[in-house]
């Protein structure tokens, strides 16, 4: 029920339709009470001669740096220009529509420029002075910007954009504009220019994140220097960011230059909270669409208002809560950041700070050092290859080390078909049958021809083919399941249960493949096949290095299904395509976690001084959530987010050859 029907109905309960309509005295009374308030709380009340002035009926961010305001007469030399930093986001809200009047001429401002929103007239001729480049994205597919020349004709206005401090969420006081086709520059750089003229006096840095700073950021200065409506204060180093959710969807170079991550600061920022702002100001934009557009930006700059006024009155709790958060969760982070320093390079390190202040200080490209280089760790392959180039010692036999490939190759196979086989009915047809019998038959041959050739390397070792469990059964759980992601790892009972001994002699994917790695490294020492030993343990690292890699592409994969798929699903239809491709990716997870563990297991077993073994930790089901970095960007508790193990394995200098190129030194 509207206020105007409640008046009715107040007014005569029995028979409301005999109350004389008196809605538009209604309308023209609130708005003059509106007014009457707004300048009698600015204390412009009483006194016809003082105008307001612009953004004079307008509160803003109490916490932000003002000269003049907030900042005590000496604040030059109290502190230094990172705690002076004005902050920024601008965004727009294209739900706030409005409709093309019938007879603007009769429109009557009461309060124009007054507040949040900007002056008509001055903001109409600086549109019409600029030119409309019709600049699209290079860069990411920003929905706003590529249909910026679309128009409706129904609409005076396409929807607004707005600029508030970045820190707390406080609109900026006569920085609000129209959009006429869309998020055009010429829109946004007039918003962006009066927010940095407002009580801005002597500061000189400035932080302005927007969706499109890589690109909006390339000609501002010379959009400004060209318009004679457009004006920055004298001394402003502007320094373009992109909101953490956008940031996403840009060039990966995008991300080392304009990341909030790399802005000194800049603070626990996202760059998005001018979404959380839009959400109850979407409730009232249907209501103002078919106001006049007077009216209808007095209702914005009222709401803009009350919204600022919240955030004033809960300014104190709110920092207080942040600070002491802030506090609390330092000291695990700072042991966090010990433990990654620690197997880190002391001398790299020095060296990555100097390039660290280098870049911040000249940003830029300058700021790609933060690009992953690319490098990796030995592969399984590269160690196969490197070891029959260069044989571990001279008494080294022919051919040891095709032969452990092709151990290792065969749990891969037996790893393969007993997914296979999970996938399976319980009752198989024949044909399934006689497709698995081929498998297992060809499989065992395999394993009968690599212990028959593994006794010349054996020197008289009688091989022993008991049953060995392969697999970790919280990682074999049905994977054709369409579990969400979280259930996949609990509430299962799956368990891989050993056959019995005549199951045993013809289940070939079962069948323990003998290697150096089990009977362990004291008993190879002491049998003289160190050799042997030694050559498995590299090509078990790089096995071990092979899955991680195939890890991390995977875990990537999998959260950006997460993000761009299943969260922006339309129908259910959507949803379900997504839901496959997710658990398909979650198999291949799966298979790597499972080759990694048996490659884990082999190096400790082969491990003298558990040294290498230190470095190779197990997989834990949790260190394979999808990450929330990605599905849930503004989440609270971001400060205190630790990596799994496995991002920092390759950190400490190489050990198996001292060689420190490895996948943590990106800096270089």
């Amino acid at each position: 029920m509207s206020f105007y029907q409640k008046l009715k109905r107040f007014t005569n309960n029995t028979f409301p339709d005999r109350v004389p309509d008196r809605y538009r005295e209604l309308m023209r009374v609130s708005r003059l009470w509106r007014d009457l308030k707004h300048r009698k709380w600015f204390g412009f009340g009483h006194d016809t001669e003082l105008d307001p002035g612009e953004g004079g009926l307008a509160l803003f961010c109490p916490a932000c740096p003002q000269p003049g305001i907030n900042l005590p007469p000496d604040w030059k030399a109290r502190y230094d220009s990172e705690t002076v930093t004005r902050q920024y986001v601008i965004d727009g809200n294209f739900t706030a529509q409005h409709m093309k009047m019938n007879k603007p001429e009769r429109d009557v401002s009461l309060s124009d420029g007054k507040g949040y929103m900007v002056s008509e007239i001055p903001y109409q001729n600086h549109l019409q002075q600029s030119l409309d480049n019709k600049e699209r994205s290079t860069c990411s597919n920003h929905r706003a910007i590529n249909a910026a020349n679309i128009n409706k004709s129904n609409l005076r206005s396409t929807g607004i954009g707005a600029t508030a401090c970045a820190q707390h969420g406080c609109f900026v006081p006569h920085s609000v504009v129209d959009f006429q086709k869309g998020e055009r520059y010429m829109n946004t750089d007039y918003s962006i220019c009066n927010a940095l003229c407002y009580h801005s006096e002597n500061i000189t840095t400035a932080l302005v994140i927007y969706d499109v700073g890589c690109q909006w950021s390339v000609n501002f200065r010379s959009r400004v220097k060209s318009s004679s409506s457009l004006f920055l204060p004298s001394g402003l180093e502007i320094i373009p960011a992109v909101g953490e959710f956008h940031l996403a969807a840009h060039k990966l170079s995008c991300f080392p230059r304009y990341s909030l991550n790399f802005v000194k600061g800049a603070g626990h920022l996202d760059g998005e909270i001018l979404e959380t702002l839009w959400a109850p100001f979407n409730k009232i934009s249907p209501t103002a669409r078919s106001m006049t557009q007077a009216h209808r930006q007095e209702v914005y700059d009222d709401h803009m208002r009350d919204s600022n006024w919240k955030k004033l009155v809960g300014m104190v709790p709110s920092l207080l809560k942040k600070y002491k958060t802030s506090n609390k969760c330092l000291e695990d982070m700072n042991q966090a950041y010990e433990q990654l320093n620690a197997v880190l390079d002391p001398n790299k390190v020095a060296l990555w700070e100097l390039d660290a202040l280098k870049a911040e200080a000249d940003r830029g490209e300058a700021l790609d050092i933060y690009l992953l280089r690319g490098d990796k760790a030995p592969t399984f392959h590269e160690a196969q290859l490197k070891l029959r180039k260069n044989p571990v010692s001279s008494s080294a036999n022919l051919g040891s080390v095709a032969w452990l490939a092709e151990g290792i190759s065969i749990e891969d196979s037996q790893d393969k078909l007993r997914y296979e086989l999970r996938q399976l009915p319980s009752l198989m047809s024949a044909r399934q049958e006689v497709k698995t019998s081929e498998k297992r038959q060809r499989l065992s041959s395999r394993i009968e021809k690599f212990h028959s050739t593994g006794q010349a390397f054996l020197k008289g070792l009688e091989i022993d083919g008991a049953f060995i469990p392969q697999d970790d059964p919280a990682f074999c759980v049905q994977e054709d399941q369409e579990k969400e992601d979280g259930e996949f790892w609990e509430d299962d009972d799956t368990v891989l249960e050993a056959p019995d001994e005549e199951v045993q002699e013809l289940a070939s994917e079962l069948m323990s493949i003998w290697m150096p790695s089990s009977i362990g490294a004291a008993k190879l020492m002491e049998l003289g096949l160190h050799d042997l030993l030694k050559e498995e343990m590299e090509l078990r690292i790089g096995q071990a290095n092979d899955c991680l890699d195939r890890l991390w592409t995977d875990l990537g994969s999998k959260a950006m299904l997460y993000r761009q798929n299943f969260r922006t699903a339309n129908s259910t239809r959507e949803g379900t395509r997504t839901k496959k491709e997710i658990q398909k990716v979650v198999v291949r997870i799966n298979k790597h976690v499972r080759s990694y563990q048996r490659a884990r297991k082999a190096i400790l077993r082969l491990d003298l001084n558990d040294n290498i073994g230190e470095k190779y930790k197990e997989i834990q089901p949790e260190d394979l959530a999808v990450s929330k970095e990605v599905t849930e960007e503004n989440r609270f508790g971001q400060g205190v987010s630790k990596m799994a193990w496995f991002w920092m394995v390759d950190g400490e200098q190489n050990l198996l050859n001292g060689d420190s190129g490895g996948l943590m030194e990106e800096c270089e």
